[in-house]
Order: C-alpha cells, then structure tokens, then sequence
C-alpha cells in the first residue's frame, strides 16, 4: 500500500465532507422544527382571524403555508449550501495548497536542504506563526549545517599541519636525510603536544557549551587567580618586549568559580592579547566589584579590532585580519572556550575596540555567586 493509500483523502475534500454533513444536518433540524411549530401556529392564527374550523378556507389556506413553507425552506437551503460549499472550496483549496508547501519544504529539510523557506498563506494568526517558526526553524538548521561544514574544514586544516610536519619528519629519518637527534625530537614532540593540545580544547569547548563540564566551585579571592594568570605569562611577555601591568580597585570581593576554569579563561585572553600586541606595546589588567559581580578588563596596545569582526571573536574558528589568524598560532578556539567557560559560571565576556591599530579591551564580568553544581 502507498503512503497516500495509508494516509488516506486530503484535507481539502475533509474539509467539504464535514461542511456537506453540517448542511445536511441544519437542514433536517430546520425541516423538522418547521414542521412541528409553524403548522399549528398557523392554524391557531387562521382560527383568530374568524374562519371556521375545517372550512375549506383554512384549509386551502394551510395546505397554502405548508407549500410555501417547504419552497422557501429547499431554496433558502440550497442557497445556503451552494455559497457554503464555494467559499469552503476555496478556503479549503488555499488551506492544502499552504499544508502541502510546508509539507514539501519539510520534505526539503529531511533531505538536506536548508535554504527552503516558506511564504505566509494568509489564512489568520496561527497559520502565520506556523510558517514563521518553520522558517526560523530552517533559518537556524542553515546556520548550523553551514557552521559544521565550516568546522570540519577547519578541523581539517588544524590537524593537516602538525600531521604533515610529523610525516615529514619520519619520511626524512626512514630516507636518513635526518638523525633522530635532540633538535629533531623536541620538532616531534612539539607537534604531538600540539595536536594534544588541540584535542583538549575541542573537549572542553564541546563539554562548555553543553553544560558538562567538570566543575569544582569554591569561594576564592579573584586578585590571587588574576595574579596567578600574569606570573604564568610573565616570562612570554618579556620574551616578546610587551609590558604587562594590573591594578585592582580596591580589596575584591571573594567569589564562587572553578579556579582554575576562570584561569583558563584569564589565561586564554591575556594569550590573545600578547599575539596580537607588537614588541614595545602594553597589555594592562584591571579588576573592580559591585554589590553584585566581579569585573575584569584585558586591554591592549595591540592591532585592534575592525567593527564587522567584532560580533565574531567568540564564534569557534573565526579568525579574520586583525583579529585572530593561524599567522598568530592560535588554533581559533581559546576565545570560544573562554565564552563557555564564563558562561557557564553564569557571567558574560564582551569585547570593544575602537577599531584597527587602535588596540582592544576584553571584559569579563563574573557574579559573586556562579550558578555551577560541581559535577
């Protein structure tokens, strides 16, 4: 049996059927109500007007109002049923061919295609909340399909460097163009520690934005996880020429986090701005509360940041000129995992610059009570 044999008729002919039995059943009932009063109605009327009983007056007169009666009831009766049966048609007409788009473009999504939308049939309120979830509903898919295409590809490029380093390097010491010496396994283990590197950040970002990542709150001081950030980076910043200053405004309140989580996040901005911050220029950390938070601003002397790319910083793999490129040796995603992170503490991250050359401050505002369940 066929899927319409299953299914069954349409909506359309659904529609007339129940308006043909409604008809037929106001018709009976008005018949029948006719019948039962109008008659005697009539007669007692007749009989008040002078004219004898059983006269062939009243009778002719009654066989009259019966006729009458009838005529007008099965021409008023087939009128009626003959408009309510064109305005159904067509109303039910327009109601298939507007179920039968979003059945097809329903159809379309199953199969993959995203970028079908459907227009508003003009049949009420319902009807157009209906077709505008559904090409919200499409809207959203498009965006993610077009998403994990983009992060596959990504994924792809990320990993095909370290890999093709290491395979060139193993080619060279099977063809013995190069000895398996120090300088030759420090490049090795660089690129392995790379790709694990990689691979843990892949699972905190997918654990971050689900809500699954492992979480140990406690009540810290946010000055010492500041101060533990820049003394990790301390020796990078000399490296490169960079000054790197903080100042806190005042004695902080102790919040609830995961230390080391709101580290990472630290450490991932602080990294981000020593990238893009040329020899010479500074980066300056600042931390202040309110009754209810705890704010912390990263900014930089560094290259800036063009307004159209600022909406974008967090995006997983977005990378643009002047704001994170694989030239700098970030894989695309530290900014990513700091979003998550904050987020899931229950605290935002934002970013401004004043544009291009102009340098870039990061904010991260985290409440003195994070939401996290340790898990």
């Amino acid at each position: 049996m066929t899927s319409a044999g299953r299914i069954g008729m349409g909506i359309g002919p659904r529609l007339l059927l129940t308006q043909a039995a409604v008809l037929l059943v106001v018709g009976i009932t008005t018949w029948l109500v006719a019948a039962a009063v109008g008659p005697p109605l009539f007669h007692e009327h007749l009989q008040r007007a002078g004219m004898p009983d059983q006269s062939a007056g009243l009778l002719h007169s009654e066989e009259a109002y019966r006729s009458a009666t009838a005529i007008s009831i099965g021409v008023a009766l087939g009128v009626a049923a003959l408009t309510a049966m064109v305005v159904t048609a067509y109303y039910s007409r327009r109601l298939q061919r507007s179920v039968a788009e979003v059945s097809a473009a329903a159809t379309a999504v199953a199969d993959g295609r995203f970028d079908i939308r459907v227009s508003p049939p003009g049949l009420g309120g319902e009807f157009a909340e209906l077709a505008d979830a559904f090409n919200r509903m499409a809207q959203r898919l498009d965006a993610i399909d077009t998403g994990r295409r983009q992060m596959f590809g990504d994924l792809a490029h990320e990993i095909r460097t370290p890999v093709a380093v290491l395979d060139a390097y193993l080619e060279a010491i099977e063809d013995g163009v190069k000895s398996l010496d120090e300088q030759t396994t420090a490049v090795l283990r660089d690129q392995t520690r790379r790709l694990v590197r990689f691979s843990e950040d892949l699972s905190t970002l997918a654990l971050a934005e689900e809500g699954r990542i492992a979480a140990a709150p406690t009540t810290v001081d946010p000055a010492d996880l500041i101060n533990a950030v820049l003394a990790a980076a301390a020796d990078r910043y000399a490296a490169k020429g960079v000054r790197l200053s903080s100042r806190f405004a005042g004695r902080l309140p102790r919040i609830s986090v995961d230390p080391q989580r709101i580290e990472q996040v630290l450490g991932n901005i602080v990294d981000n701005a020593l990238r893009h911050t040329a020899a010479g220029g500074s980066v300056h950390v600042a931390a202040g509360a309110d009754a209810t938070a705890v704010t912390i601003t990263v900014e930089d002397t560094g290259e800036g940041i063009a307004a159209e790319h600022l909406g974008h910083l967090f995006e997983r793999f977005y990378r643009a000129d002047g704001a994170r490129d694989r030239e700098h040796g970030g894989a695309g995603i530290g900014l990513a995992i700091a979003k998550a992170i904050t987020e899931a503490h229950g605290g935002t991250i934002t970013a401004a610059s004043a544009g291009a050359g102009r340098g870039a401050t990061f904010t991260v505002k985290l409440p003195l009570r994070a939401p996290m369940r340790s898990q």
